[in-house]
């Protein structure tokens, strides 16, 4: 029963039912046909019931509404055990339904069919509806590319389009390929990524990713990835794979329903046989018939729907909920680690601040503002960091790499280089006393970038960090929702970081780190941290990935464009707003507490009801009620999972 289950989920997240327009009206065409069996059974059943019939007469009437609404189930229950997979939901009804019938009880017999049938077509209603979330994500899938080739434009398939191609993207359509913008101004929609309806501005020069919709103006594009390593492949691989990776919760249920559903079939025959037999050994009236319909009325009960389908389908809704917000999901693991999460560690750059640095001041010692400028924009020039990106925007001019040579970047000090042969070391006050040059330790809440020109002591460029507008009240958001403590690691300045802390409310910082370093702080969190509390890390995802990679879960903030993150991180937002953390983890414990309650709920009544039908206290209409009435409860308790509330 749990295959059945698993394989649907697992085709709904390999996009075979979303990507196709013909799989959706396949499955529409399906579910209105079972409505109107549904219909036509329960009308004739009413009729029969009024109308007083006796014998094979009545039997032959019932048997017209049971084939209606069941005959798909006896296929199924017929095949699977020819296929030798007997015990599954299918075999449980066919087995309830004709000894029912078998016993003379038609009304109830046709009832556990048509009803059972019902909770069918709410299954195929939720799953449908959680699948729709996934399937507004997977339509970020580009069908084609506008090649601009010799002049002309050519339609080609996007998997044809090699780096340096310069595409063309019409108003309307999707961005097909990670590329900069060479032509052009306009507006893209990023809500298909971020679940933000706020269209983002771009102009030549800007960086544009795949899957954004070009909203008003003709752009020419030269692309700087394959299609196959572009960020709407990176995301839709990720998505697709995600009913991979299964929640302790699912693997449980799984494990159960594998052993319970035969545990049940075998006490209901027990129950069928043992009773009549022992009354007939102590002279006493069998009564066959009664305590086969009490075995019957027990696998009616017995069969764990709610359990097999609900607990699936709220982490597939959870996810599917996450991802209408930007929230992108590797798997119902990671939302159940989730919930259980007690302390966030921050990056600071780029995830509690803006990470746009731009230089504020510039002071030189013995030389001009313009020379120290200069020689920091040149030795700065081959680093990716921000703060050498900052530099060389405010230098603003071309640089000449033949003046350049033996450039070399240390991670987490700075940079040493030869500009027209003379050696200049830019880097924090470590590096610089490293290398025997006294330095003064400026009383600044920015980062200071300190000069050495030809071994002397040039002086300092100061550049200063913004803190996001929602940092703090994201930061609020997680003590509300559990959080026991917030830490921030930086490689920043101890008096920086402080500064930021203090604005924003963490709880504990830790600064001035080399990337090795962070990798051990995490550690010793996680070490003296309760198993039942698990540790998680936001971080930009660009140089974060060891950390990612170590804590409980790894969260990676405003990954649009970030092959790194999408590859490290457990959990990818797709913006870069901090909110979106207690967001994600709202979400979690909202999921887990769906599951949580289908699991008491389902399993407090059936095993209320298994008991009165033991005792013969039950009837057939108390087990529909345990078998139907219960899934369809769970079920649309799951669905809730896919409501979020946005913040």
């Amino acid at each position: 029963m749990s295959s059945r289950f698993t394989s649907k989920i697992a085709s709904i997240n390999a996009g075979k039912n979303i990507a196709e327009a013909d799989g959706d009206f396949k499955v529409s065409k399906k579910q209105k046909k079972n409505v109107v069996r549904i219909i036509i059974s329960a009308i004739l059943v009413i009729v029969f019931s009024i109308i007083p019939t006796e014998g094979y007469l009545r039997f032959c009437l019932f048997m017209i509404p049971y084939l209606i609404v069941g005959y798909d189930i006896l296929k199924k229950s017929f095949r699977g055990i020819k296929n030798r997979q007997v015990f599954d939901e299918n075999f449980l009804m066919s087995v309830a339904t004709v000894g029912a019938i078998a016993l003379g009880e038609y009304t109830e017999g046709v009832a556990v069919m048509l009803f059972y049938q019902i909770g069918e077509l709410f299954e195929g209603y939720a799953v449908g509806k959680s699948r729709r979330n996934i399937s507004e994500l997977m339509d970020i899938r580009p069908d084609s590319a506008n090649l601009e080739r010799d002049g002309e434009i050519v339609t080609v398939d996007p998997d044809e389009v090699e780096i340096g191609s310069v595409i063309v993207v019409r108003p309307g359509e999707k961005v097909p390929i990670d590329g900069v913008v060479i032509e052009g101004e306009g507006t893209v929609d990023t809500a298909a990524l971020t679940g933000e309806s706020i269209p983002r501005e771009v102009c030549i020069g800007d960086d544009v990713i795949s899957g954004c919709i070009n909203q008003n103006a003709l752009l020419k594009i030269k692309t700087t990835k394959e299609f196959g390593e572009s960020t709407v492949s990176k995301i839709l691989d990720m998505v697709e794979n995600a009913g991979s990776k299964k929640s302790k919760s699912e693997n449980f249920i799984g494990k159960f329903a594998k052993y319970y559903t035969p545990a049940v079939c075998y006490s209901a025959l027990a129950l069928a046989i043992l009773p009549p037999v022992i009354r007939m050994i102590i002279g006493m009236d069998a009564l066959w018939g009664q305590w086969i319909y009490r075995a019957l009325t027990f696998l009616v009960i017995s069969c764990p729907c709610a359990l097999v389908i609900s607990i699936p389908l709220t982490f597939f809704a959870g996810i599917g909920g996450a991802s209408s917000r930007g929230i992108l999901i590797k798997g119902s693991n990671y939302l159940e680690t989730l919930s259980k999460v007690k302390y966030i560690i921050f990056d600071k750059t780029g995830t509690l601040t803006k990470g746009v640095f731009k230089v504020s001041e510039v002071r030189p010692l013995d030389c001009g503002e313009e020379k120290l400028l200069e020689a920091a924009a040149y030795a700065e020039s081959f680093s990716s960091h921000p703060i050498s990106r900052s530099i060389l925007a405010a230098y603003g001019k071309e640089i000449d790499q033949n003046r350049l040579s033996d450039v070399k970047e240390i991670s987490g000090h700075g940079v040493s280089a030869n500009f027209d042969d003379v050696e200049v070391i830019c880097g924090n006050l470590k590096f610089m006393r490293e290398k025997g040059l006294e330095c003064e330790d400026f009383d600044t809440t920015g980062t200071v970038v300190h000069v050495a020109i030809g071994g002397a002591y040039a002086g300092c460029i100061i550049i200063s960090d913004e803190i996001k507008e929602d940092s703090k009240e994201a930061l609020s958001s997680l003590k509300k929702a559990g959080i026991k403590k917030n830490v921030m690691l930086t490689g920043d300045l101890d008096k920086v970081a402080r500064t930021v802390a203090g604005e924003i409310g963490i709880d504990e910082v830790h600064s001035e780190l080399l990337p090795g370093d962070k990798v051990e702080r995490v550690e010793n969190i996680i070490n003296s941290t309760p198993d039942n509390e698990k540790v998680a890390f936001v971080g930009d995802g660009i140089n974060d990935a060891p950390v990612l990679s170590r804590a409980d879960v790894g969260i990676a903030m405003g990954a649009m464009g970030s092959d790194a993150a999408i590859e490290a991180a457990d959990i990818v937002l797709m913006d870069d707003n901090p909110i979106k953390v207690a967001e994600a983890i709202s979400i979690s414990k909202k999921c887990l507490r769906i599951v949580y309650e289908n699991i008491v709920f389902a399993i407090g009544i059936k095993l209320t009801c298994l008991l009165l039908g033991a005792l013969g206290l039950a009837n057939m209409w108390l087990a529909i009620f345990a078998d139907v009435g219960v899934m369809v409860i769970a079920v649309l308790n799951a669905v809730r999972a896919l409501m979020i509330k946005r913040r």
